[in-house]
């Protein structure tokens, strides 16, 4: 038993080691067949999976503003990197030293030594093929200053690795940040840099790089494929208007505490934005660029009172026989219409379709859309979709909201719907939308899309040109168009807005209050805005203003946002010359001298001369850079002629050039190219010299020059008259100056004296007139006129009121206006208009009778 127990054990065990044998033995021969007979084929798949092709990314390209200056662009950085290996010993030894210290200058987070020790193990340990030197990146300037240090200045061989890295950087800084955008490590983003990605980015290039321990390198083996740039986009922006558009905003904002605010400001004609800002609350209770809310989707809100004027474009549309003279009855502020309450925010009683217009009377305009579209609103909606309120206006950046208008097929259409959409609510339109509609009305009709970029280009190549696109080539009659205009005209000459009146121009707009809806009810709180053109009779920019929940201050659009267009619009007109022209005519036209010309480069003598009306007589080539004038006079007061010659002495080097009549500027150029040392005395133009001109000049003389102003210094110029306004019934201010005579004279400034003789002579001097002899006035006669001036009034105000109420408060009786024809009456549809429209008591100021006929010849 116990040796049948002994010889089992003894098998198991010589099984157990024959098993082992054989394993061991299957190890060592696989091991030999890799290595001697696929060893060829592994060693080649190593090498390929350690250097491999890689993308190289292209410069981005560059965003600019209309008049091409950088909104956004790529600025390379570099990231230092040393390969060890590549450094020869003998070299490494000598300069370590060196480049340690170098490096601990530069960066200063490290000393000297550590640097050093650094240095010394990369460069011991054989596998070290790349080590990173520094976290933080450097410019292309600080990459000039490295290529120079020991072991780097060897290029190649000193092992340093320069990998750029570009940044993207705004010039302006926070200026229209959101509009230009960004694009994350992600390829997700917003603005111009999002919607453009494909043509900024440009296309990759490949290079071959070798991975090695802490990283990649590349390897130059000619084989690399250079990456193209990519195209640049060119804006409509006006970088000027854009940073006042967002100052007035911002400060608007922390006026009232308001939670965001949106300006959008376009020309009229051609429907480019000039200035987009977005400003929105922060938690640290600053205000930032964070949202789009001009045109996406948490932009889109109720629009409130600025949708009243395409609720009355709908009404005259559908009833060309209703006149801004007709009378709606309002009650006493509070009425049921369309089975809601409509409210005033004061009692206006009986007053003209023009008063509920400016008066922003939701009552009034309820009672209108209700009369019109009681019956099928669906016309109502249909007129709305003619403008184009229902549909995005295909905007050239991604982000676009899409407008909510309510249709009668619509499950939440309701008979209370009709009437409160008339007044802005149970629809959504984003700023820019609305903005489009008004910007129609004041382009005679013609509505356009909104455009943010105009071309895109390489270099100066223009690679694609976007025009306006024109989306409702007449959107209502013109009979409409004008109505629209002298209602808008209203809301700012006596209106809600009339606080922002200006005096040099005009402005046409609408105010906007509406309550923000939340947690299914409206609050008080609200959304203020203020939408209109300037100036109104001759329409060049649009504008909008949206301000949402102001917590201080002001509540409605009337405070809160049209002071803020008020002030972007004063900007605005400030920088156009066209409105400037007559205000400059104004001013008697003085002869200047002429500038006196004796020397300096070729072409910046003939611009001059070309702008001033100076043709210049030259026998200059055109070779040549440095010219003269032929006679030592100013031949310009003689024969108003330029005559100039090549300037000889320029031309020879190593000889002292003639820097006579020259400025201190192009003289410095001159001489300082010549290694030569200035010391200048005076002001104006050379007219000495130290070194006598054609003398041999060596580099480091010093030569003196004595300058003496070209003319005596001119008196201060008069101060200019106070600007004299015209009244609200005329608007000349914007005739060009040369279109002759206007139909009416200027209301002379008030005064408390009797003008003099001399001055008299002046005026009709200055107006072109002969003037009058003066006569003699005796004593008794001219006490009665000191009497007469001192009563008269000092300011053209007080003489316009006096005016208003001399003006009768109705027209005569028996002077009727012509019959009209009537509609046939039917018993649904009650006529809220009057049959006697002039004689209808109104509550309107005396005045109020003539307002109409005043707007239209304004």
């Amino acid at each position: 038993m116990k040796g049948s127990v002994k010889k089992s054990i003894v098998t198991r065990v010589r099984l157990a080691f024959l098993g082992v044998t054989l394993f061991s033995g299957a190890v060592a021969w696989k091991i030999s067949h890799i290595q001697y007979q696929e060893g060829a084929k592994w060693r080649a798949l190593e090498q390929e999976r350690r250097i491999s092709y890689q993308p190289v990314p292209a410069t981005r390209g560059n965003i600019y503003s209309d008049n091409e200056s950088i909104m956004a662009t790529s600025l390379p950085f570099y990231r230092v990197a040393w390969d060890p290996g590549v450094v020869d010993d003998a070299m490494f030894r000598a300069k370590v030293d060196s480049l340690a210290g170098c490096l601990a200058r530069f960066f200063q987070d490290r000393s000297k030594d550590e640097y050093k020790r650094k240095l010394m193990a990369a460069h011991g340990d054989r596998d070290v093929r790349y080590i990173r030197l520094n976290s933080r990146q450097i410019n292309f300037q600080e990459k000039k200053e490295f290529a120079t240090w020991p072991i780097f200045r060897a290029k190649r061989k000193g092992g340093v690795i320069f990998e750029k890295v570009d940044k993207r950087f705004r010039p302006f800084g926070g200026l229209a940040q959101r509009t230009v955008g960004f694009v994350n490590e992600d390829k997700n983003g917003a603005g111009l840099e999002f919607t453009f990605q494909q043509k900024l980015a440009g296309k990759p290039g490949e290079a071959l790089f070798e991975r090695v321990p802490g990283g990649f390198k590349p390897v130059y083996d000619g084989t690399e494929i250079k990456p193209q740039p990519g195209y640049d986009v060119k804006t409509t922006l006006d970088i000027n208007l854009q940073d006042g558009a967002e100052d007035a905003l911002y400060r608007a904002l922390v006026a009232n505490d308001a939670k965001y605010g949106c300006v959008i400001l376009m020309e009229v004609k051609t429907g480019e934005i000039k200035a987009v800002a977005n400003l929105g609350k922060a938690e640290d209770g600053t205000y930032k660029e964070d949202y789009n809310y001009a045109f996406a989707d948490q932009g889109r809100t109720e629009p409130g009172s600025t949708f009243k004027l395409a609720s009355m474009a709908a009404v005259f549309e559908a009833d060309p026989t209703l006149q801004l003279d007709d009378v709606v009855d309002t009650g006493p502020g509070r009425m049921l219409i369309g089975g809601a309450v409509k409210t005033d925010s004061h009692a206006n009683g009986r007053i003209t379709v023009q008063q509920v217009f400016e008066r922003s009377s939701n009552i009034g305009v309820a009672r209108l859309v209700q009369e019109h579209f009681a019956g099928n609103p669906t016309r109502y909606t249909d007129y709305l979709k003619k403008f184009g309120l229902d549909k995005p206006l295909g905007f050239q950046m991604n982000g676009e909201a899409l407008p909510y208008v309510k249709d009668p097929r619509d499950p939440s259409w309701s008979r209370t719907s009709l009437s409160t959409m008339s007044i802005g609510y149970e629809l959504k339109l984003a700023p820019l939308q609305t903005l489009a509609f008004y910007n129609a009305v004041a382009n005679g009709g013609v509505k356009v899309a909104p455009m943010i970029v105009r071309e895109i280009k390489q270099a100066d190549q223009v690679i694609e040109h976007f025009e306006t696109r024109v989306l409702n080539p007449k959107i209502c009659s013109d009979a409409t168009l004008r109505k629209l205009h002298a209602m808008l005209e209203g809301v700012v000459l006596e209106g809600t807005a009339r606080k922002i009146q200006p005096k040099d121009y005009t402005i046409a707009g609408k105010t906007g209050t509406a309550w923000k809806f939340k947690n299914g009810r409206y609050t008080k709180t609200y959304s203020t805005s203020f939408c209109g053109f300037f100036p109104a009779d001759k329409p060049k920019y649009s504008c909008i203003v949206v301000i949402d929940s102001p917590s201080k201050g002001g509540w409605s659009g009337a405070e809160v946002a049209a002071p803020v267009f008020r002030d972007i619009a004063d900007r605005c007109m400030a920088r156009d010359q066209a409105s400037q022209r007559p205000m400059l005519a104004r001013v008697p036209a003085r002869r200047t001298p002429v500038p006196l010309v004796r020397a300096g480069l070729q072409q910046e003598i003939a611009l001059v001369c070309d702008r001033i009306g100076l043709p210049g007589q030259t026998r200059a080539t055109g070779g040549e850079e440095w010219v003269r004038a032929t006679a030592a006079v100013d031949t310009a007061f003689v024969a108003r002629t330029v005559s100039l010659r090549p300037d000889a002495s320029v031309a020879h080097p190593g000889r002292m050039p003639d820097v006579r009549g020259l400025t201190l500027r192009d003289a410095l150029f001159l001489l300082e190219n010549r290694g030569l040392k200035v010391q200048a005395s005076g002001t104006g133009r050379v007219r000495e010299q130290s070194v006598a001109p054609g003398e041999f000049a060596k580099r480091g003389l010093l030569v003196g020059l004595i300058l003496t102003p070209t003319a005596a210094p001119t008196a201060a110029p008069l101060a200019l008259p106070a600007p004299v306004h015209t009244e609200v019934e005329e608007n000349t201010l914007l005739i060009p100056a040369e279109s002759g005579t206007r139909s009416k004279a200027l209301k002379p400034a008030a005064s408390a004296t009797r003008p003099t003789a001399k001055l008299a002579t002046a005026k009709a001097k200055a107006s072109g007139t002969k003037a009058e002899k003066p006569t003699s006035a005796s004593p008794e006669t001219a006490a009665k006129l000191a009497t007469k001036a001192t009563k008269k009034p000092a300011s053209s105000s007080a003489s316009t009121k006096e005016k208003a109420k001399n003006k009768p408060t109705a027209e005569p009786k028996g002077k009727e206006k012509p019959a009209k024809s009537k509609k046939p009456a039917t018993p649904t549809k009650v006529d809220i208009r009057t049959t006697q429209r002039s004689a209808a008591p109104v509550s309107r100021p005396s005045a109020g009778t003539t307002t109409a006929k005043n707007r239209k010849s304004a």
